[in-house]
């Protein structure tokens, strides 16, 4: 077979190649060729294909993310934001924390077990080319009817793959949700992201700047797996009919990628990198394309020198390979002797593979023979940009019509004792030790907070106390309701979790999975929902530094529901003053902070109780959600309060129920006034929160909320064996606990 090489498609304009195939369409095609003044040989058919990918270029959904850009608020701890591999921001004291939060949902499906493990991988290399040391990881999940077959193979292959990877790698899981709906049978979110931390001075971007500077790919040999993953796997919808797309998944070795964490933090020590991009998602080809587009120049590539787990692999399969743990670094000739003696003390495999020029072309060869010559910003920056139709679908007005409130209400103190253990039991509501037992949540010894608090927390600095905290959070069912507010209740929820944490909200970073931008309907809640979080950050003041976004998430024509991930950290001075969510003492005041209002749209007993789905969503005030969080922030660092949990899914009661459980002691609420006891348990109603005062502090506490305007209600103490609702009923805990515990091994038994 002859080598495609530049000037045999020069030569041959007419040959039939298979655009279709890789995932390009007609026009995409026609555009490659316009911009080379020819047909593309193989190789750069591969690199356009997977670069060109939804899951690359972001075509379908960039027009608008911009608006994360033209309504960022202005933050001063801001120092890299949107475009590179992560978000940075200044937590003070010389430190700088980079997060983000990526998918790997295809795969997952396909294959469990490497589908989330190397969804770890990715993201936690993302954290690592910043500069960063990684110190923690998050997950937020998402699976099929909990009861469901096919949950029993994708949720344990799921959980052991990420216990397995972020194990290995000693990095704690702090972390995350797991959430099962229906509506994710077939195509379950598997979400996952990092945290790493370094000095300001120790930042890093991917770009290859100087000419005659080394090209050097180090880390694992390339393999066949994960070609095709992001042009194909990750921009179709499933299909029965289709053959399986098993070796499109990655395979992942964490042993590899601790040895190439230490290698790579010991290169930076020594300062031996002048640009440096992991190679993740289209491998090769992307790591090369976007390294020469921000750099100054050119680069020039010997493919052939790239080390090969198996030898009869194309030039077209190497750079459209996904094989993980490898980085793409470039370093100055007079540091490349140290750069390669570091490699081989960490027995990291290291190849020169090429340098940067002085031109304005990526130029790419095998065995002298040039098979691409591109202009590399056209590959990695400037792909389609599609304006997608995009109309309120004509089902929503039904939908949100059908309100939740009508549905019929517990007639009986024994009815309302009912639904609530029928709701502590339900799989979203219960107890998930059964995932978060599988991963070591305290590694490394810096965890403060991890599952089930509402945010986790590590101490990043050991002599002063200084910590991060981050919390994820997403309800589809109510951006199915409405995407505009569901994505602002989203991030009200991370932001409110970080917040009770003791933690100062900072930044954000998001994951947006949604059906096929192909459905106008879909279109428009990706549309809504994007637009909805801009407004919302905007008013937090938590700028959007980076994120994911995960189209064709649907199985034929059923999508998911619009599931936007919002994932937010938080900074605390002193992670000693931290609020835990456990009711740890009796004769601790109980007080609900914010208003309850009869809001049941999308709410968990709507879900539990009737298996319904309608109405809309609870209302979103966000200087409401701002000045909550001060409240507990100030209450957290002056310790006027001893514990504090947000008010979410399932309402007052589970956030009750939770606490007490975590603490080993129970409670007596009064109903307030105003108030019936449905309601008041089981409201959804957002800018909530309840909080343990101890008595000595009642006064300052209550004295601080009234001069700041904030609600504060006196429900209860913390006393007894039992959560006692006076007038109504009462549950032991012994009783509560095994509802709580028993749900999810038993669907897993």
């Amino acid at each position: 077979m002859t080598l495609d090489t530049v000037k045999h498609a020069t030569e041959t304009p007419d040959v039939e190649q298979p655009w279709a195939e890789l995932g390009l369409k007609k026009d995409e095609y026609e555009r490659i060729r316009e911009i080379l003044g020819r047909r593309p040989t193989g190789a750069e058919l591969a690199m356009y294909s997977v670069m060109w990918s939804e899951h690359c270029s972001y075509k379908s959904s960039k027009v608008h993310l911009k608006q994360f850009g033209e309504k960022a608020p202005q933050n001063d701890a801001m120092l890299v934001g949107i475009g590179e591999n992560a978000g940075v921001v200044d937590v003070g004291q010389g430190y700088a924390v980079t997060f983000k939060v990526e998918s790997h949902n295809h795969p997952s499906y396909i294959e469990p077990y490497q589908g989330a493990a190397t969804g770890v991988g990715g993201i936690v290399r993302d954290i690592l080319a910043m500069g960063a040391r990684p110190v923690a990881v998050v997950d937020p999940l998402r699976f099929g009817a909990a009861d469901h077959p096919d949950t029993k193979r994708v949720l344990p292959g799921v959980v052991a793959g990420i216990g397995g990877y972020g194990n290995c790698l000693g990095l704690p899981n702090i972390g995350g949700e797991v959430v099962f709906d229906a509506c994710y049978q077939g195509n379950p979110l598997v979400n996952a992201g990092c945290i790493g931390v370094m000095r300001h001075e120790d930042i890093h971007l991917a770009k290859a700047s100087g000419p005659g500077n080394k090209v050097i790919l180090y880390g694992a040999r390339t393999g066949g797996d994960g070609i095709g993953g992001v042009s194909v796997l990750a921009s179709e919808t499933f299909d029965d009919t289709k053959p399986t797309k098993r070796p499109a998944v990655q395979v992942g070795d964490p042993f590899q990628e601790k040895l190439l964490i230490e290698c790579t933090l010991e290169v930076f020590r020594e300062k031996l990198v002048a640009g440096i991009q992991d190679l993740g998602g289209a491998g090769l080809s992307c790591a090369t394309s976007e390294l020469a587009s921000a750099g100054t120049g050119g680069m020039r590539v010997e493919l052939d020198t790239v080390p090969l787990r198996d030898a009869t692999l194309s030039p077209e399969e190497i750079l459209m390979s996904e094989s993980q743990e490898r980085m793409c670094a470039i370093v100055e000739p007079q540091h490349v002797d140290r750069f390669m003696e570091i490699c081989e003390k960490w027995d990291v495999i290291a190849t020169v593979i090429g340098e940067v020029t002085d031109g304005e072309r990526l130029e790419i060869f095998w065995h002298g023979d040039q098979i691409v010559d591109v202009p590399p910003g056209t590959v990695a920056h400037e792909g389609p940009t599609y304006h997608r139709p995009y109309a309120r679908p004509e089902w929503q007005d039904a939908l949100q019509a059908d309100d939740a409130g009508k549905l019929p209400r517990p007639a009986t103190a024994e009815e309302l004792r009912a639904q609530v253990l029928q709701l502590v039991s339900s799989p979203n509501q219960a107890s998930k030790a059964w995932v978060t037992d599988q991963y070591d949540r305290f590694v490394q010894g810096n965890t403060v907070l991890a599952q089930p608090e509402d945010a986790g927390m590590v101490r990043i600095d050991e002599k002063t106390n200084l910590g991060v905290a981050i919390a994820t959070d997403g309800n589809g069912r109510y951006a199915k309701l409405d995407p505009y507010a569901g994505a602002q209740l989203a991030l009200a929820e991370s932001y409110r979790n970080v917040a009770a944490s003791g933690a100062k909200p900072l930044a954000v970073s998001d994951c947006l999975n949604f059906g096929s931008p192909e459905d106008p309907a879909v279109m428009w809640q990706f549309a809504e929902a994007t637009r909805g979080l801009a407004d919302a950050c905007l008013e937090l003041g938590t700028p959007v530094t980076g994120g994911n976004v995960s189209l064709y998430n649907q199985t034929g024509d059923t999508a998911i529901h619009p599931t936007p991930v919002v994932a937010v950290l938080g900074v605390i001075d002193d992670v000693t003053r931290r609020t835990p969510i456990a009711f740890a003492e009796e004769g601790q005041l109980l007080y609900l902070l914010g208003d309850t209002r009869e809001e049941f749209g999308g709410s968990a007993w709507s879900q539990v109780v009737h298996d319904h789905l309608g109405g809309l969503p609870p209302k979103v005030d966000l200087a409401r959600e701002r000045l909550l969080g001060e409240i507990l922030i100030a209450a957290s660092r002056d310790g006027m309060i001893d514990a504090a949990h947000d008010l979410s899914d399932g309402g007052l009661v589970q956030a009750v129920v939770e606490s007490c459980l975590r603490g080993g002691n129970g409670a007596r609420l009064v109903v307030p006034d105003g108030l019936d006891a449905f309601t008041f348990l089981f409201s959804e109603s957002a800018g909530r929160a309840v909080v343990a005062v101890p008595r000595s502090e009642e006064l300052r506490f209550t004295d601080m909320c009234g001069a700041r305007g904030l609600p504060a209600t006196r429900i209860g103490v913390v006393d007894g064996d039992a959560v006692d609702v006076q007038g109504e009923f009462s549950v032991p805990l012994a009783e509560l606990r095994e509802a709580y515990e028993a749900t999810i091994p038993g669907l897993l038994a």
